[in-house]
C-alpha cells in the first residue's frame, strides 16, 4: 500500500514517513516541490505516483503567523485543500484521504465540565483555524459525494526537533538555555493561565497510521489527550527540571486572550485500539534534553 504524504518536509512529515515505512507501507513524500496552492502541480505529482492514501499534512501551522499573513494562510490551508481533494478524485478516486486538522477550530471558550466531542459546534478565532474549518468542509462535502475522506481534529502534539515558535518548545529551549548559562535568568512567555492538552508527537503519528485503516468508517475523529494543563504548569515543570529560578515576563507579541481547550477521543478509540501512550512528564523531558543538546 502506498501512502502519499504532503508537507513532509514539516516536524510531524519528517517522523511520519519512517513510522508508516516501519508499519509496511511504501511512502511518498512531497514538500515545496509539489505545490498545494497548484492543482496542476498537485494532480502531476498524484498521477506520476498514483497512491492508495493520502496523508495531507501540508499547511500554514503557526497561529501567530496566520494573523500576520491571512490571505496566505486561506492558499494554503484552504485552497491547498481543495485542490488536493479534487486532484485525488480525478487521479485516484478509491484512495483514503486523511485531512489533518486542529483542535483549534472548536475555538477559544470559558472553562467546561467536558472535553470538546466532535459534535461540538466549531467556534474558529483565527485565521489559522477557520481555514482547517473551512477545509473541513470540503472534506465534508468531498465524503458525502463518495470518496473516502478522513476528517481529523488533533490537539497540540510536539516533541524532540520541533521549532521553538511553538509554545512547549518555546518554553524548552528557553529553559535549556538558562540552564547552560547561554541565555540570561530571564524568560519570555505569552498568556499562562489558557488551558490546553497535549500530546506526544509519535502519539499523534500512531493516531494518522490507524486511520488509515480502511476498516474505520469515514467520519471526523479527534485526536487528544483529553487531560487538561495549564501553560503555568508546563512552565513550572520545566523549570523545576532544570533546577533554576529565573524571571518570568510577559511578552506582548506572545499574548493571546486566555482560553480553554481540550478535546474527547472517545470516538477514535471506540473504532481502534488508540491510546495516547507517553506521559507529559516524558514529553517535557524530552525536549528539554534535546534543546539542552543542542545549546553543547
Amino acid at each position: 500500500m502506498l501512502v502519499y504524504v504532503t508537507g513532509a518536509s514539516g516536524f510531524v512529515g519528517r517522523k511520519l514517513l519512517p513510522r508508516l515505512e516501519a508499519a509496511g507501507y511504501e511512502t511518498i513524500g512531497v514538500d515545496v516541490g509539489v505545490d498545494v496552492r497548484d492543482r496542476a502541480s498537485v494532480e502531476s505529482s498524484l498521477r506520476r505516483h498514483r497512491p492508495d492514501a493520502l496523508i495531507h499534512l501540508a499547511a500554514m501551522s503557526s497561529v501567530a503567523q496566520s494573523g500576520r499573513e491571512p490571505e496566505s494562510c486561506y492558499r494554503i490551508n484552504f485552497h491547498g485543500t481543495m485542490n488536493v481533494l479534487r486532484a485525488a478524485k480525478r487521479v485516484c478516486p478509491g484512495a483514503r484521504v486523511l485531512l489533518v486538522g486542529s483542535t483549534d477550530q472548536y475555538g477559544a471558550t470559558e472553562p467546561r465540565d467536558q472535553a470538546f466531542d466532535e459534535n461540538t459546534p466549531l467556534e474558529p478565532r483565527s485565521p489559522y483555524a477557520r481555514t482547517k474549518a473551512a477545509a473541513e468542509l470540503l472534506g465534508r462535502e468531498a465524503a458525502a459525494q463518495g470518496q473516502d475522506v478522513v476528517r481529523v481534529r488533533a490537539s497540540n502534539h510536539t516533541g524532540r526537533g520541533q521549532p521553538d515558535r511553538f509554545v512547549v518548545s518555546s518554553f524548552a529551549r528557553q529553559v535549556a538555555a538558562i540552564r547552560s548559562g547561554r541565555q540570561q535568568p530571564r524568560l519570555r512567555v505569552g498568556n499562562l493561565d489558557s488551558v490546553r492538552d497535549f500530546l506526544h508527537v509519535e502519539d499523534v503519528l500512531d493516531a494518522y497510521t490507524t486511520l488509515l485503516d480502511p476498516g474505520i468508517p469515514t467520519d471526523v475523529y479527534n485526536v487528544a489527550s483529553g487531560h487538561p494543563v495549564a501553560i503555568r504548569e508546563i512552565l513550572d515543570r520545566l523549570i523545576e527540571m532544570a533546577d533554576i529560578d529565573p524571571v518570568v515576563e510577559t511578552d506582548p507579541e506572545r499574548w493571546r486572550p486566555t482560553d480553554w481547550c481540550v478535546a474527547d477521543a472517545s470516538k477514535l478509540r471506540r473504532v481502534s485500539d488508540w491510546q495516547p501512550k507517553v506521559s507529559l512528564d516524558a514529553l517535557l523531558r524530552e525536549l528539554y534534553d534535546d534543546w539542552r543538546t543542542k545549546d553543547s
